[in-house]
């Protein structure tokens, strides 16, 4: 059984200050939220074999909040490939993961971690997890999925099985959208 938990950035700034997209920072909500993200992790001892991250800023920046509270340095092998990556980008990484790694963390941007999902996990029932994937996949969620495969090269389209999908909404109310 290998897992694969999908992590999206926390919400970043756009005040003019920067001259490249992939250089934007994390804003004070993005950060407040990546720290929730990281208790979640933490208070559920979830654990990753294996990290893989785009270097962007707001993923780093993600990582360094997720694992101040969190507790452990996640290691992140960083993969200029996953930055702004489509959902086939996205699959190559996963078939080329550690081998050993039973469960790996990958860390990155939307559409393309939303349109993985949508890829790999079936619709099972109206109002399941993967419909609220379907509506957004908001900045900090994490998406966990279990694939009935013993090599990450075998994980395929719709052979997953969506386990959880955490919004930091779903952790503290005034991260969701109605609040500034």
């Amino acid at each position: 059984m290998k897992r694969l938990m999908l992590l999206r950035h926390a919400k970043s700034g756009d005040d003019g200050t920067v001259a490249r997209d992939f250089d934007r920072p994390l804003n004070a909500k993005g950060r407040r939220a990546a720290r929730a993200v990281g208790r979640y992790m933490r208070d559920r001892a979830l654990h990753f074999d294996a990290v893989i991250a785009s270097p962007a800023t707001r993923v780093a920046e993600t990582l360094h909040e997720v694992e101040a509270i969190y507790g452990a340095d996640l290691a992140p092998q960083w993969d200029k490939r996953l930055y702004l990556a489509t959902a086939d980008e996205l699959l190559d990484a996963v078939h080329r993961a550690p081998a050993d790694a039973e469960t790996i963390l990958l860390v990155g941007h939307n559409p393309g971690l939303e349109q993985l999902v949508l890829r790999l996990v079936p619709r099972r029932t109206e109002g399941d997890a993967r419909g609220e994937v379907e509506i957004k996949y908001p900045t900090a969620s994490l998406a966990e999925m279990a694939f009935a495969v013993d090599r990450w090269d075998k994980v395929s389209d719709g052979g997953g099985d969506l386990v959880r999908f955490v919004r930091p909404r779903d952790l503290d109310p005034e991260l969701g959208p109605d609040y500034a």
